[in-house]
């Protein structure tokens, strides 16, 4: 049975409610996956769902295809998390599940080498995704780019077909964390009514905001922030023409740094405190490609420009891409395309 729904709104829907509460009463374990190189919003809305789903009586795991940052090792439940790089209970447990729940992403390769196992799956899948454009290859599909994270979908889904009355301090702590972190602490994607009446009903659950802003924001370590300094005083270049900035990290600043997984997280937004500057790009190089951010202000679409040059997409004001050129390569490339942008009037 396929159920396809463009807006969260359509699932107060007393049928759609009976299908997955048919699905999840009538199987084995739950399988609850998301994309490769997990953000926050990607673990806050695993872990909720997760916890929420053990509250039910319900047997269930959360599968991340690889390991994520450090400052989100607080999380509870994170302990409990399986690594398909490096588990093979892992890929048993996407093999013999019953439904897969995939989560902030909207195609099969997001999930690196997990996707295969989730595209052979019988299980039945459900995807919920604020990302434009789903795939084909989930069963039951809610799907609201207005949303300004999957976290924010979570809470939606358990309140129209669960019991929101089991969403507890817990659950809400995970919740919080993806809408936090996956909006900037609410600085972008974050305009509707609704977002703010989710944040309402985890504030009444006993969620401490402040200590989860601080686990998040304030958790760095001492080479991050040093990075950080070095990165705006020696790696950030002004396009003030195009009203655009840029930081590059190579391989071998990473080291000097005793960089690791995470560090470089919210690089990204510091150029666009600059007056005039609109749109800002972070190039990360690592081993085999290099990793591209992108953030802008206002109407500049970054989403566009990612799908369109560098094999990625996202969000109008926060997307992400990659590139198998060189580093210096793949910054003149995204140089030589800005007047194109310009032209277009897309800037501003």
């Amino acid at each position: 049975m396929k159920v396809f729904k463009n807006k969260i709104n359509d699932i107060i829907n007393p049928e759609l409610k009976k299908l997955v509460n048919d699905r999840l009463d009538n199987t084995g374990t739950i399988v609850i996956i998301s994309h490769v190189n997990p953000d926050g919003d990607a673990l806050g809305s695993s872990l909720a769902l997760w916890h929420y789903l053990k509250s039910t009586g319900r047997d269930a795991v959360v599968i991340m295809p690889n390991q994520y940052p450090d400052f989100l090792k607080w999380l509870p439940g994170s302990d409990d998390i399986l690594f398909f790089s490096k588990s093979k209970s892992a890929a048993r447990a996407i093999q013999n599940a019953g439904v897969i729940f995939l989560l902030d992403f909207n195609s099969p390769g997001r999930a690196d080498k997990a996707g295969e196992l989730i595209t052979e799956s019988n299980a039945f899948k459900i995807l919920i995704d604020h990302h434009p454009n789903p795939a084909d290859f989930a069963d039951l599909v809610i799907s609201d780019t207005l949303a300004s994270s999957t976290a924010e979908l979570i809470f939606r889904f358990i309140e129209t077909t669960g019991n929101p009355d089991l969403i507890d301090d817990i659950s809400g702590t995970c919740l919080y964390t993806g809408m936090m972190s996956d909006t900037g602490s609410f600085n972008y994607n974050s305009s509707r009514p609704e977002t703010f009446r989710v944040l309402s009903e985890l504030l009444k659950r006993g969620i401490d905001k402040d200590f989860i802003y601080s686990m998040v924001y304030d958790n760095y370590s001492v080479n991050r922030m040093r990075l950080l300094g070095y990165c705006l005083d020696k790696k950030m270049v002004v396009l003030p023409e195009y009203k655009t900035a840029y930081i590059s990290l190579t391989l071998e600043e990473k080291k000097n740094y005793k960089y690791i997984r995470g560090d470089a997280e919210g690089f990204v937004n510091y150029p666009l405190s600059i007056k005039g500057i609109v749109f800002s790009a972070f190039f990360m190089e690592n081993d085999d490609h290099v990793k591209l951010s992108f953030r802008s202000k206002g109407n500049f679409d970054t989403n566009i420009f990612a799908e369109n040059n560098f094999d990625g997409g996202g969000h109008v004001n926060a997307s992400g891409g990659e590139s198998k050129l060189g580093l210096q390569e793949t910054i003149d490339n995204f140089v030589s395309l800005l007047p194109k942008y310009i032209r277009k009037k897309r800037f501003g």
